[in-house]
């Protein structure tokens, strides 16, 4: 992250596939940014947020440059899926941190013997050469806090910590955005997460 003229700013990639959440990970970001005052753009690359496709989402707070974050230029990775980590290095600067759900989804091509998915252990092997990683599996956390299909927000819980934007700020932003009746569990999710980078 980088200041200038005060100002914080901040380069964060968000990548998933489809039906994991990455756009309501994005959404409660950028929720939040706005209610802090902080400028932000954004931008969902692929589109293709049907179960399955990749999905990428570009942040940049702080940012009065384009809403796509170029090559080597991302400060954080949050990467909902360990593959997807892999796919969209590039982006990363050298240096940078990763974030990654360590639970992979296994596509159809390896499903139908068509190709084979690395070990996870090797991918963060392989990641930890250059960038800082850290690593949790996020549906098994999310599913202690009571439900897997909060793990996009125990993600986000995990990357506040390097977020200019308040805990307490990030959270109203959930509370807005996830379901009524989902919200403690939500909550529980975020703080999980966060506990879970700050202690690694």
């Amino acid at each position: 992250m980088s200041e200038r003229a005060g100002e914080k700013k901040l380069d964060l990639l968000i990548t998933g596939v489809g039906g994991q959440g990455a756009i309501l990970a994005s959404d409660i970001i950028g929720k939040a940014a706005v209610m802090s005052g902080i400028p932000i753009r954004a931008a969902e690359t692929h589109g293709m947020a049907q179960r399955g496709g990749s999905v990428v989402n570009h942040i940049r707070l702080g940012s009065d440059l384009g809403s796509m974050i170029p090559k080597k230029g991302a400060d954080i990775m949050l990467a909902l899926e360990p593959m997807e980590a892999v796919r969209y290095l590039d982006f990363l600067k050298d240096g940078g941190v990763i974030i990654v759900n360590t639970q992979p989804i296994i596509p159809v091509t390896v499903t139908s013997g068509l190709s084979k998915y690395p070990e996870v252990q090797e991918i963060l092997n392989a990641l930890s050469e250059k960038y800082v990683v850290k690593a949790f599996n996020a549906d098994e956390l999310a599913h202690e806090a009571g439900s897997r299909l909060a793990m996009n927000v125990a993600m986000v819980g995990a990357v506040s910590g390097y977020l200019p934007i308040s805990k307490e700020v990030l959270l109203e932003s959930v509370k807005v955005l996830v379901p009524k009746k989902t919200i403690e569990i939500n909550i529980r999710a975020f703080e999980m997460g966060r506990e879970e980078v700050e202690e690694s």
